[in-house]
């Protein structure tokens, strides 16, 4: 693949959210600052929201890992639930007993968060695409965070989800969670400057060692396109690099970074979930015009 070509130690531009690659800048190093905080001081209920492709998942796995050990994360990636299924799988990451008893299993939980906070442990309940979750397992959540003691919650919750969720949170059915929310932050896209920043540091963290892999021009073109959403900059620069590899050249200039985006379609369709764009965008290129040359780059590569 093309990063023994540009000497990097892995693929840098990867969709998955692996929290090496967490970008500490702006709205994002705000964002991790201002859940720390919120959870740190006890507080219920904490939402954050972007558009598709602006990095929640992964802000979530870094909270996850940056809390410390006084904090027990339960993480639940697909919310959309059931009121049951909701508390059954809570219980499931509690590593508790499933019982079809809705009130039995609700005790248990409640006993359980007991026993983590009598030993200094605050759970966590990370919840990402929470624009998924109906209405009524909406109102489940919110009756689950009523268990306290005295002095504190049993549990706290943090909200990940697209805009929608500001909409289910805004309908009256679901008002009294919408009082408990405490802390909200918008995650905003990145500008010219921090996407630079950004795919910069990504390839540092691949091993990159030079001063320049992308021109200002494909830069410049990748910020148009991309509209500073992270996701869609991931995708064009992987296919920046794939353009300039099988050319055999070793600085990404805007023709590729202008291949890499005719090779995208249309960027409007690319507003899809993570499934939906491994699918139909990350490797549907792999029929292009562009792959077909980088393939034949390669063979002479390898040979020679």
């Amino acid at each position: 693949m093309y990063h023994r070509f540009f000497k990097l130690k892995e693929l840098p531009f990867s969709l998955s959210p692996d929290t090496d690659y967490f970008f500490a800048y702006g709205h994002y190093a705000n964002a991790l600052n201002t859940l720390i905080v919120a959870l740190r001081t006890g507080e219920g209920f904490i939402k954050v929201t972007g558009e598709v492709g602006t990095g929640k998942t992964l802000l979530c796995r870094k909270l996850l890992k940056t809390i410390g050990k006084n904090f027990t994360p339960v993480y639940i990636p697909n919310p959309q639930l059931s009121p049951h299924g909701l508390q059954v799988a809570l219980a499931e990451e509690l590593g508790l007993s499933i019982t079809r008893y809705t009130h039995r299993l609700l005790n248990n939980i409640t006993s359980r968060l007991m026993d983590l906070v009598k030993t200094g442990q605050h759970v966590v309940l990370c919840i990402d695409e929470a624009q998924a979750m109906p209405k009524e397992t909406l109102e489940a959540l919110r009756l689950i965070t009523n268990l306290e003691t005295e002095k504190q919650k049993l549990i706290q919750v943090a909200l990940f989800g697209q805009p929608e969720l500001d909409v289910s949170i805004n309908d009256p059915a679901v008002r009294q969670l919408k009082q408990r929310i405490t802390f909200s932050y918008q995650l905003e896209p990145l500008d010219q400057k921090g996407m630079e920043a950004y795919i910069m540091h990504r390839l540092r963290v691949a091993g990159f060692v030079g001063a320049q892999l992308f021109s200002q021009p494909a830069l410049d073109a990748i910020h148009k396109a991309s509209r500073g959403i992270p996701r869609l900059i991931n995708i064009l620069c992987h296919k920046s690099l794939m353009a300039a590899y099988g050319q055999g050249q070793r600085l990404i200039s805007q023709t590729h970074a202008q291949l890499a985006i005719k090779d995208t379609h249309d960027l409007e369709l690319l507003d899809l979930n993570r499934a939906q764009w491994k699918k139909n965008v990350w490797w549907l290129s792999a029929s292009s015009a562009l792959f077909a040359t980088m393939a034949s780059f390669a063979t002479y590569y390898m040979v020679h």
